[in-house]
């Protein structure tokens, strides 16, 4: 049954990835990439990590994607402008990604570790994430949300209307 969820919730995510980079519409795409964090949720739930998967669902699917909205809605992105692209990344590009999944797909088969480990072997305790995250690891946690404080602000201000620096000059 687990391999099962473990497809279904695969095929979820990797649909969701594919769709993200096929939508035209930057809503759409953000909708799509909420749908594979909730992919990826569930398979955290499949090994046992309850707590990572709440924090999937919570921070990454729920706050994360609110302020990508927010900055997508806020920069008012409009029809983009679609080229055929070029030869050379054709033919580069299509080799490169099938030689790219071959190897994956030999690695992940060659070295899958498909023995079976007890429910409660696995890691993922939440006082031992909490400790790692609060304490060996508070410096890049903060790091990051300062960024990506720093993201939106940046997004904010190229946003900004150009209609009053034009009123600022004449």
């Amino acid at each position: 049954m687990h391999l099962i969820l473990f497809l279904i919730f695969a095929a979820v995510c990797v649909a969701g990835a594919v769709n993200l980079l096929a939508q035209r519409h930057p809503i759409n795409s953000a909708l799509s990439l909420i749908a594979v964090m909730a992919a990826l949720a569930g398979e955290y739930l499949l090994l046992g990590a309850e707590f990572v998967a709440a924090v999937q669902v919570i921070v990454y699917a729920g706050a994360i994607m609110v302020l990508f909205v927010f900055v997508i809605m806020l920069l008012n992105a409009g029809v983009e402008e679609q080229t055929k692209g070029s030869r050379v990344a054709v033919l580069f590009g299509v080799p490169g990604v099938l030689t790219g999944a071959v190897l994956t797909a030999w690695v992940l088969l060659r070295h899958s570790g498909t023995e079976a480990v007890a429910l409660g072997a696995l890691p993922g305790h939440p006082i031992e994430i909490a400790h790692l995250l609060f304490h060996d690891f508070l410096l890049p946690f903060e790091v990051t949300s300062v960024l990506i404080l720093i993201a939106i602000m940046g997004a904010v201000v190229l946003a900004g209307k150009p209609e009053a620096e034009e009123r600022k000059a004449g």
